[in-house]
């Protein structure tokens, strides 16, 4: 399997972020990274490959233009309003306030995360882009010739919408990848999103639309980030009636109740027919993960990778969440090697 590896993914590396209340060391960091690349190449045999430069071509099909203009220079508006430190929100345009177009940093900040745990940093921008262009260079191999790839990147992307970032992501990877293999010609393109949270930005920006099936399978969030989103009665909008799936499981879920979660996803897949196939491999639903409660172990993730070989698509797997060190590349290598094992059979 040909991993595409961001290797100025370490641009972004925040201090510290915000957790329920509090600043806490950032459990999505650049130490993630070199461990899943390690386990990968040594469990699949993989080789890692460079990731060309798409330019914004790809990344503009699926973010607004001002916020791209915010993410690309809200370092530099920082530092030259005298800020020191990474960029955080403290104020948000909420109901009742009168509006306005404030121009301040804090004010644009505010205007454009969705959360406080995202620190920007003076090298966000060169790593988010270069996720971009990670995803788009997997994507276009695997809709060029059939072969699996995976993006090994972060920033993570899936909450990430058009127009807003949090959850620390800031460009939605997962987003561009089915995208591009739209562009370059795939009629209908499937997102599967495993990690322990909701895709919230994926799910926004293909609502209205028929030709991405998103879908989503995660903790409730009646008690869990982004709260706001993931329910199961969002099933899209218009032509994308009916094109999303959000699969909501109860906190501290084993195997089993994934499992169940995980067949349904399968028979929406099935049913639905897409020409490809973009895996939002978050590994967060690990037991011995810090931030989340369910209880999948490491075998566990060896036979969803099976599962999703039996599928039999062009499969892009893309980089989401995993924050417990000692497991995460055993569990990212035991997906794709369930995944490779059944796409040889």
């Amino acid at each position: 399997m040909r991993v595409f590896f961001n290797s100025r993914h370490d641009a972004h590396d925040g201090a510290g972020e915000m957790h329920h209340g509090r600043m806490v060391p950032c459990f999505e960091n650049a130490r993630r990274i070199p461990i899943i690349r390690d386990a990968v190449a040594h469990a699949v045999k993989a080789q890692l490959v460079d990731p060309a430069d798409h330019g914004m071509d790809p990344i503009r099909a699926i973010h607004d233009p001002d916020y791209l203009d915010f993410v690309e220079n809200a370092w530099s508006e920082w530092t030259r309003a005298g800020k020191t430190g990474d960029a955080f929100p403290y104020v948000w345009p909420t109901a009742g306030f009168s509006g306005g177009n404030p121009k301040h940093i804090s004010a644009r900040l505010g205007q454009f995360a969705i959360s406080s745990d995202t620190p920007i940093t003076q090298g966000t921008w060169k790593a988010a882009y270069w996720g971009a262009q990670t995803v788009t260079s997997a994507a276009d191999a695997t809709w060029n010739d059939g072969e699996a790839s995976f993006a090994l990147t972060r920033p993570p992307g899936h909450h990430a919408h058009g127009n807003r970032y949090g959850g620390y992501c800031f460009l939605n990877n997962s987003a561009i990848a089915a995208q591009q293999m739209i562009t370059k010609g795939a009629k209908k393109v499937a997102i599967l999103d495993i990690d322990y949270h909701h895709g919230n930005g994926t799910q926004d920006i293909f609502y209205e639309r028929g030709d991405v099936l998103t879908i989503s399978i995660h903790a409730d969030p009646t008690h869990q980030f982004p709260f706001f989103m993931g329910y199961a009665n969002e099933t899209g909008r218009n032509d994308g009636a009916g094109a999303n799936l959000n699969i909501p499981l109860a906190g501290g879920s084993d195997f089993g109740a994934w499992g169940q979660g995980f067949a349904k996803a399968m028979q929406k897949l099935v049913t639905w027919q897409p020409d490809a196939l973009v895996i939002a491999l978050g590994v967060d639903a690990h037991e011995a993960e810090p931030i989340c409660d369910f209880k999948l172990q490491t075998d566990d993730f060896n036979r969803i990778g099976q599962m999703i070989g039996r599928l039999g698509l062009k499969t892009v797997f893309v980089m989401e969440g995993g924050y417990a060190h000692d497991v995460i590349g055993l569990n990212v290598a035991a997906v794709l090697s369930g995944y490779l094992d059944q796409a040889k059979r």
